[in-house]
């Protein structure tokens, strides 16, 4: 499973104080989700924000909403971005558009929507290289159609676009790139995991760990290590996959991260099961089934915004239609009234015209025969 990648990055047109905010923040939105979003809300609200400031907020909540699996508020806060954007001429502002909207379809699971967009954002980036000075996002791009082709368990392709977007990550060398060279490995490593290559999925893990460490994130640090585990548990080291396992649950406690958490549960209760140790097979079986039941509940109604927002914007098209449909109706009858009207008053002036050549005929006709 993909973890959600950091697509927020300087280049839009903030001011200084507020560049400094939106830097700091992007580094807690994993440990410490609540507080970036009142970050966000705060920079959105301030009447000094200016409109890319205001976008670059919202965007921040709507990433720290995703960090926490909250994807029905995400959404909300994403639409709310997407339309304040429009007002700006910010190309920066509209590559990072097009890439969140990218990485928005990719975890909705509509693949070619989400490739579509981050090749336009490619373009973008392309055609003004200036917008996107440290190629932070177009690593990002790479990252998520990693993602993608790994979703769709072409892993050979998806490990190349990992690479891509790991070497651009690197360039950078600055610690804004860690959480995310960190994301790139850990599903690098799932990658290599599905190709039973165990030995460079371990690799791939480790990586993932150390880039988590240098930045402190204890989430990241806990999926990488649940990957580890996953890793053990297939060369039947049950016993090291536990302690692996156990310790992810130890540092991530505090994160509450669901989908985390319901990895980390079942590996253990399989791992446990493994050793015949049934009372802990019990607990983090239990653990796993009400987890689950809470992500489908979220899920549930993440689909349910989403088909309200659907279905909003498809009786606004359709109310525009009907009254641009109207409108032409109504032209269209004018049009046909004058027309009527034009046709009568022609009609009437060639009866009189008639009327007058008759008259002129008799006239001609009575001297003609008086003569």
């Amino acid at each position: 499973m993909a973890v959600l990648i950091l697509s927020l990055n300087s280049f839009a047109q903030q001011t200084p104080a507020v560049d400094s905010i939106l830097k700091q923040a992007k580094l807690d939105i994993y440990e410490k989700p609540e507080r970036v979003i009142k970050v966000g809300d705060s920079i959105f609200n301030d009447p000094k924000s200016s409109t890319e400031d205001k976008v670059m907020g919202l965007m921040l909540v709507s990433d720290a909403y995703s960090s926490k699996r909250d994807y029905q508020k995400s959404l909300r806060y994403f639409l709310t971005a997407n339309e304040l954007s429009k007002k700006s001429n910010d190309i920066g502002l509209q590559i990072k558009i097009l890439t969140k909207t990218g990485v928005k379809y990719q975890q909705m699971q509509v693949y070619d929507k989400a490739i579509h967009f981050l090749d336009e954002s490619d373009r973008l980036i392309k055609a003004h290289p200036s917008a996107d000075p440290n190629n932070f996002t177009k690593a990002t791009n790479s990252v998520v159609k990693g993602f993608i082709y790994k979703d769709q368990l072409n892993c050979d392709i998806a490990i190349g676009y990992f690479d891509r977007g790991i070497a651009e990550y690197k360039k950078a060398k600055t610690i804004m790139n860690q959480p995310n060279l960190s994301i790139a490995y850990y599903n690098k490593g799932n990658c290599y995991v599905l190709l039973k290559d165990f030995e460079a999925a371990k690799q791939s893990f480790r990586e993932a760990i150390h880039y988590a460490e240098t930045v402190n994130a204890n989430s990241l640090k806990a999926f990488a290590q649940k990957g580890l585990g996953e890793v053990y548990y297939n060369e039947k080291e049950y016993e090291k996959a536990i302690s692996v396992l156990q310790d992810a649950v130890t540092i991530s406690k505090n994160v509450g991260d669901l989908v985390l958490n319901r990895g980390l549960y079942i590996s253990l209760a399989n791992n446990y099961l493994a050793v015949n140790n049934w009372e802990g097979y019990q607990k983090y079986n239990r653990l796993f089934l009400e987890n689950q039941s809470i992500i489908r509940e979220s899920e549930r109604r993440s689909i349910g915004d989403s088909i309200d927002e659907l279905t909003a914007t498809n009786k606004q098209k359709l109310s525009e239609a009907k009254k641009q449909y109207y409108s032409i109706i109504a032209i269209v009858s004018l049009l046909i009234l004058v027309s009527l009207l034009l046709l009568y008053k022609y009609q009437m002036r060639s009866k009189k015209a008639l009327k007058m050549l008759n008259y002129e005929v008799t006239q001609i006709k009575a001297k003609l025969k008086k003569q």
